[in-house]
């Protein structure tokens, strides 16, 4: 596989491949995102990526607690390339960067910017959801601008702005929204508290966790198929329990 391709795109390939050739015709239930990760050796968030793309362009149809099951094949049509960057790589990215980000940050943070800070964890607070992100965003731009790089800042602005920008991206975390807001409060605050501290590791490693845990928080957020995996399993328990 060239390392230019999206790995999300070589489920989406395998899958309609499959279709096309009988394996998953109409209406056919497709394998469960565990079995679909590890026999094409990817991650749950990439096949996750894959089957809410898939949807977006009506290929497939995600039943909440049932399944994913195959509605138009021929909807695809090379329509791939419009979806662009997923949320799942998005997020490795910005867990990459952002980190180092917040490491120099804790070196060169002046004491207005920890106020800014300060004030946008309040603003996060915000029961309107939109106030609430643009807060979230402003708190990780801010961190970037007291690097002093304005390298670094481009760079994290850009990554915010394909979150908006690049629909598959928008659609799981659109699709995520809500029920962490006190879990993500409490990470920016422990993002913070290393700055405060001028602690780059503690910082470098505070972002970290609050973007594994965003990862995590989408994952769950976006289940599509483990519930009726667990259903399957019962039935044929049930099935063997009761000799049939």
């Amino acid at each position: 596989m060239a390392h230019s391709e999206k790995l999300y795109r070589r489920v989406i390939d395998f899958a309609v491949g499959q279709m096309h050739a009988g394996t998953f015709p109409i209406g056919a239930r497709l394998p469960t995102e565990r079995d679909l990760a590890e026999s094409l050796a990817v991650s749950r968030a990439t096949v996750r990526e894959a089957m809410v793309a898939l949807e977006i362009m009506g290929v497939v149809e995600i039943r909440k607690g049932s399944g994913i099951y195959v509605v138009a094949p021929s909807a695809l049509k090379g329509r791939v390339a419009a979806l662009d960057i997923g949320a799942f790589e998005l997020l490795e990215a910005r867990r990459s960067i952002e980190a180092e980000v917040a490491a120099l940050a804790a070196q060169r943070i002046a004491a207005d910017e920890l106020a800014e800070l300060e004030a946008l964890l309040e603003v996060m607070t915000h029961e309107d959801v939109a106030v609430s992100e643009r807060a979230d965003r402003d708190f990780h731009l801010c961190i970037a601008k007291a690097t002093g790089n304005a390298a670094m800042v481009s760079v994290v602005t850009d990554l915010w702005n394909m979150r908006d920008r690049c629909p598959l991206a928008r659609t799981i975390h659109q699709r995520a929204r809500g029920g962490d807001e006190l879990l993500r409060l409490n990470e920016h605050r422990t993002v913070l508290d290393a700055l405060r501290a001028q602690d780059p590791d503690h910082a470098r490693q505070a972002m970290r966790d609050h973007l594994d845990a965003v990862i995590e928080h989408l994952l769950a957020k976006t289940e599509c198929d483990e519930l009726a995996a667990v259903r399957l399993r019962s039935a044929e328990r049930r099935g063997r329990i009761l000799g049939k």
